[in-house]
């Protein structure tokens, strides 16, 4: 079990003990309403949902090789020791979500693997292919060869409005004993601000859940999958009663991507920053109560701003959805497609209006970069201009300022010695501005002793001078 972004001082992710159009015709099963047994046989037992669900849970293991040195006691007297390889392994849950052997689970159980291996609930084992890994929501899509066999199979449902109340189960492996149920109900909806992943907008629920449930499935009583059962908050490591699972139309979506031959999800971006509201800010806004979100920010030219959003909004809801905070607004308009018209409904200077944004991708390219290379302080710092589209896939907010940004630093390079960190904006070198990637190679090709350089940190400019 490892830690995983960790805000909360006791949040841990399960892993080793160690939308919508298109997905009939991808073969994804439709989830259905009807019960799965008498009322009278629910009031005593979830036998039939379990029956119904647990067929097409899976357990998910991974192996992966990492290099690492001889203790450094012995280091001191040999002289420096020789990296020597170890086998990790990481375990968790997977759900079939296509019979021909499609397989959702967390991204954290698969990650960095060498070897990937699926175990049936008949105890067949198959190795597997990762379809597409999202780190960024923590899901991956994985593949097993099974020939023409057709495959138990849970039903994804994303249109299931959870309640808090709402009776739920959660399937998995925990501490690989075998396949394990527990029951609870769904404590909370739309949690977010938890630091598990860069859309925290999670179930949460009091069903026990273990290391090992990592991957599995969140069922509902009509034994559809809601949720992937993704973390814990606890103390001592097991479960405290207060689980998260990241919900159906998410992990809908990340499915959708993998069937659509993409290598990764790319959804569409609001490019509006937002802050929540508080009691303060409420009140001078005339409010009773907080409610909304404050829009601070609108990048030029992109869908807020080409749809009217203004600085100074109040964004009360997405697509009939009330947010409350910045969370709520990048899950339910990352939700959608890109190409599909989302409805805002926002406050201004006291009256209520509608927007219609269509939905797209951020500006700029996503991708690209390069290594600082050569005798200079910034020797092994990878860095890119700053993009909306290169800030969204790495998890950087675009709104922090425009230019050469520092994605990487190697934890052997120069620039890791002078202090360089990743989000630290390259302004100038030797005086010399740099605004763009040819600026910063220009100025890091000078053959020089004497280097003055200036970075841009929490919106402060900090300029140091180095002798090399």
């Amino acid at each position: 079990m490892r830690p995983y972004k960790v805000l909360l001082p006791a949040l841990v992710v399960l892993a080793a003990c160690s939308p919508g159009a298109g997905t009939q015709a991808q073969g994804l099963p439709e989830p259905t309403k009807a019960p799965p047994s008498s009322a009278a046989a629910m009031r005593t037992s979830f036998a039939p949902v379990v029956k119904k669900a647990a067929p097409a849970v899976v357990n998910v293991s991974s192996k992966r090789t990492v290099r690492q040195r001889v203790d450094p006691f012995w280091d001191f007297f040999s002289g420096g020791g020789v990296p020597r390889e170890r086998v990790q392994q990481s375990l968790g849950s997977g759900s079939i979500v296509r019979a021909d052997g499609v397989i959702l689970t967390n991204n954290h159980n698969i990650e960095g693997a060498d070897e990937v291996m699926v175990q049936l609930a008949d105890r067949r084992e198959f190795p597997a292919k990762v379809l597409l890994a999202d780190a960024r929501a923590d899901l991956a899509v994985l593949k097993i060869d099974v020939g023409n066999e057709k495959l138990p199979v849970i039903a994804i449902d994303d249109h299931e409005k959870l309640e808090v109340g709402d009776l739920v189960l959660a399937i998995g492996n925990p501490f690989g004993v075998g396949q394990t149920v527990t029951n609870g109900i769904v404590s909370a909806t739309a949690r977010s601000n938890v630091g598990i992943t860069d859309f925290s907008f999670f179930i949460q629920t009091d069903a026990a859940i273990n290391p090992g449930n990592s991957g599995g499935p969140l069922v509902d009583m009509d034994g559809d999958l809601v949720g992937v059962n993704t973390a814990i908050l606890s103390r001592s490591g097991q479960s405290s009663g207060v689980g998260f699972a990241i919900p159906a139309q998410m992990a809908r979506q990340v499915v959708s991507a993998a069937l659509g031959g993409e290598n990764a999800v790319v959804r569409p971006w609001l490019g509006a920053r937002t802050q929540a509201i508080t009691a303060d800010i409420a009140r001078s806004l005339g409010q009773s109560a907080p409610r909304g979100v404050l829009v601070a920010d609108v990048w030029p030219n992109a869908a807020a701003a080409k749809a009217g959003l203004k600085q100074g909004d109040v964004i009360l809801s997405v697509d009939g959805e009330a947010v409350n905070d910045e969370s709520g607004v990048s899950y339910y308009f990352g939700n959608h497609r890109n190409g599909q018209t989302v409805v805002l409904k926002v406050l201004r200077d006291g009256r209520e209006m509608t927007l219609n944004v269509h939905a797209e991708k951020a500006p700029g390219r996503s991708d690209g970069g390069r290594l600082v290379d050569g005798r200079n302080p910034l020797q092994g710092a990878f860095v890119a201009e700053l993009t909306p589209a290169m800030a969204d896939a790495q998890g950087i907010d675009p709104f922090l300022g425009r230019g050469v940004v520092v994605l990487k630093v190697a934890p052997d390079g120069l620039a890791a010695r002078v202090g360089l960190r990743p989000g630290d904006f390259i302004r100038a070198i030797n005086g010399k501005a740099v605004r763009t990637e040819d600026d910063l190679a220009r100025a890091t090709v000078q053959n020089s002793r004497r280097w003055s350089v200036t970075i841009e940190r929490g919106g402060q400019e900090i300029t140091s001078s180095f002798v090399l």
